[in-house]
């Protein structure tokens, strides 16, 4: 055999060789053999959902229902407890001044309620008072008075004629609905001689116009001002009050005002703020409140929800009833006024309450300082009987 033969017969053999390990190693699994562990192989795992306690919604309902239950006997519970009144409202009646001194953490309670007095301070602008027109018995002016920021206080303010010395001033509150205007012109409804009495009898009145429609708004514009403001800290009540009080400011400085002879007279709303006016204000000297005594009280006791919701402040009727507030007035005179036939809630329930109101009174020994009548007559005001307080309180204070 030649070198070449040889050559290639080596390498044939050679070639062999590697191809018989490849086959038999591939045969054996081990073709690319990975490092040995002596670890367990792993078991794939399931997935478990775990399983929870249900039950049907509708098996608490039972418990609902009792809940609704227990605070409507809270209420209940509310409405006969009179442990807060007392804590809060301990008159002192050994002398005026310990009395007055005694019902004050009772007024700031109140004041506090109805969110009085509200934000804002006066803003520094003058007062306006433009004249509109005068007959036999006064000159008449519309007055703009600045009380708070943006708000003004408006109404006519009526001047005597023939009085050549300082004058009482009466307050003229219209009722839910009207105006100054409908109070005083065209024989003034249902008002009769509310604002045009006061200056026939020689005394300045200033008669202020509330909120309770506006052509250019909602009907209920007067709830949706009310509620707005609650939310802002105050209302629309704790607003109207303090567009007399700060009015009050203004006009006591004014020559033809006497400022230790001042009254203040309502009808409906109107009596309601009296009410309320003067059990805040002391400036005020001798009130007149016509068909609204006990009103909210009547509707509270017959449906809760009845009750309009400007009238429905905080604790109005566990704190602040129409006879308690009455506590802020006395001593200073007040005359109360119903119609005979008027609707059964402003009449009914204010006889029942006058005595509680008379009591603070006649522990003061100033019994007739206060009085509650029931006239001939519907829902309106009684001048007869209310300008015939209203004079005699006045002229025992000019003496």
């Amino acid at each position: 055999m030649n070198r070449l033969n040889s050559f290639r017969y080596r390498s044939m053999a050679l070639l062999t060789l590697c191809w018989s390990g490849f086959f038999a190693a591939a045969a054996s699994g081990q073709t690319n053999p990975e490092p040995t562990s002596n670890a367990p192989a792993a078991v794939p795992s399931i997935e478990q959902k775990p399983v929870y306690f249900e039950q049907d919604v509708t098996a608490s309902n039972p418990l609902r229902n009792a809940q609704a239950a227990e605070l409507e006997r809270y209420i209940a519970y509310l409405k006969s407890d009179t442990s807060r009144l007392h804590q809060i409202l301990q008159p002192d009646y050994t002398s005026i001044e310990k009395y007055q001194a005694s019902v004050e953490p009772y007024r700031r309670a109140f004041a506090q309620s109805i969110g009085y007095p509200p934000p804002g301070a006066v803003p520094a602008e003058p007062a306006q008072f433009e004249k509109i027109g005068e007959d036999a018995i006064g000159i008449y002016y519309r007055a703009t008075i600045p009380v708070l920021p943006e708000v003004h206080a408006e109404g006519i303010y009526i001047t005597p004629k023939h009085v050549t010395k300082p004058a009482p001033l009466v307050i003229a509150m219209h009722g839910g609905g009207g105006s100054p205007e409908v109070a005083l012109f065209k024989g003034g409804a249902n008002y009769h001689d509310m604002v045009r009495g006061g200056v026939k009898r020689g005394y300045v009145v200033f008669a202020p116009q509330h909120l309770f429609k506006a052509d250019a708004y909602p009907a209920d514009i007067r709830r949706q001002i009310d509620n707005r403001l609650r939310h802002q800290g105050t209302s629309i009540t704790a607003v109207e009050i303090a567009k007399i009080t700060r009015s009050l400011d203004v006009l006591l400085q004014r020559p033809e005002v006497d400022p230790t002879r001042v009254a203040m007279v309502g009808l409906s709303y109107g009596g309601f703020y009296t009410l309320v006016t003067t059990a805040l204000e002391p400036r005020i000297h001798v009130a007149a409140s016509s068909c609204y005594y006990g009103v909210q009280e009547s509707r509270y006791r017959e449906n809760e929800l009845s009750v309009p919701s400007d009238f429905c402040f905080m604790d109005r009727f566990s704190l602040f009833r129409d006879d308690d507030l009455v506590a802020l007035i006395a001593p200073r005179p007040l005359h109360i006024q119903a119609g005979k036939k008027d609707g059964v809630h402003h009449r009914e329930a204010g006889i029942e309450m006058a005595p509680r109101s008379a009591s603070y009174y006649e522990k003061l020994g100033k019994k007739t300082n206060f009085e509650h009548l029931v006239f001939e007559g519907g829902h309106e005001f009684h001048d007869a009987s209310a300008w015939g307080f209203v004079d005699q309180h006045l002229q025992q204070l000019s003496r």
